[in-house]
């Protein structure tokens, strides 16, 4: 049976891809062009993709096609319904990065709110070893112990951040982006009032109809001026010129975002262009990259791929 990986390049070097090599004959492709799809993927029953787009413009081309691994979560990257109509099994991953981008979100946190950028350089640049005094107080900065953490999106990675902000003294409220979620241990509130009442204010929620530009300009007006604002979901759902217009106006403290609406980040983004950077930190949407998660995330796959043969994959989507 063949097997190739579109874009192993997002998995990592140091991750074991070994026990693929059990399920049948593989091919890595570090990064796959979209020009470059339909040759790799002919003659492959299975097939292995993070990133890389599967639909009518190249799946006719691969009859041979049986079962799509989605190396992550979200699925819009294959085209389901046509999936479904030729009898294409499809299997994703879920809850492998929880563990991560709960820690992620607290090192964005810890980041910006005690300035650890501006203390580190005061003391490597050889201003510290010049003061009359042993310490510094040009940043100040505010404990979590009593404060509101406010999160959109209660869902497994969601709930474990809420665990952590209590456990550092938070009140923790949510705002479910479906209106289905309920969650006894947290008071479910509106939009506007999260917006209103939350000292810290963190995403976690997927991107969708419901959820595309969900924050704007009007909703920075309704935040605390020492509010910091973490998106850990999609960048879809903030606004990134209505985010980078609060910034500079002081709406807000700050704001950390390890995803955007474009990736990797355009040029012209005026988030790289405001006038106080420090009030800002952006990573390149590594909150679910530890190792860990990455070895589970190949370990999921190669279960799926197991339970494909057998007749039962544990995460099939269609």
């Amino acid at each position: 049976m063949n097997i190739c990986i579109l874009d192993a390049e997002t998995l990592g070097e140091d991750v074991d891809l070994s026990g693929l090599d059990q399920l049948g004959k593989v091919k890595i492709y570090p990064f796959t062009p979209k020009d470059g799809v339909i040759e790799r993927i002919q003659g492959c029953e299975i097939v292995i993709t993070n990133k890389v787009i599967l639909d009518s413009s190249n799946l006719p081309y691969a009859p041979s096609v049986r079962l799509i691994c989605v190396a992550a979560t979200g699925t819009n990257n294959v085209d389901l319904k046509y999936a479904r109509r030729e009898k294409i099994m499809v299997c994703n991953v879920a809850g492998y990065s929880t563990p991560s981008v709960v820690q992620h979100t607290f090192a964005l946190l810890f980041y910006l709110l005690e300035g650890l950028s501006y203390y580190d350089s005061y003391v490597k640049t050889g201003l510290y070893s010049k003061s009359q005094v042993f310490t510094n107080l040009q940043r100040p900065f505010w404990e979590l112990n009593g404060k509101t953490w406010g999160i959109i999106g209660l869902g497994t990675i969601g709930k474990g951040v809420a665990k952590v902000a209590k456990a550092f003294g938070c009140k923790v409220i949510y705002y479910s982006t479906s209106g289905q979620n309920y969650n006894a241990d947290y008071d479910k509130v509106g939009l506007s009032e999260l917006l209103q009442q939350s000292d810290i204010i963190s995403i976690h929620a997927p991107l969708n109809s419901q959820t595309y530009n969900l924050l704007t300009y009007d909703s920075f007006k309704l935040m605390r001026p020492n509010a910091i604002l973490l998106n850990l979901g999609r960048g879809g759902i903030v606004n990134e010129f209505d985010l980078a217009k609060a910034l500079d106006q002081d709406l807000i403290a700050g704001a950390a975002l390890d995803v955007l609406d474009r990736e990797p980040i355009e040029a012209h983004n005026p988030l790289l262009k405001i006038k106080n950077p420090d009030k800002l930190l952006i990573t390149p949407h590594i909150a679910w990259s530890s190792k860990e998660s990455r070895q589970r995330l190949v370990q999921e796959i190669v279960t799926n791929i197991q339970g494909y043969l057998k007749g039962s994959p544990r995460n099939q989507v269609i």
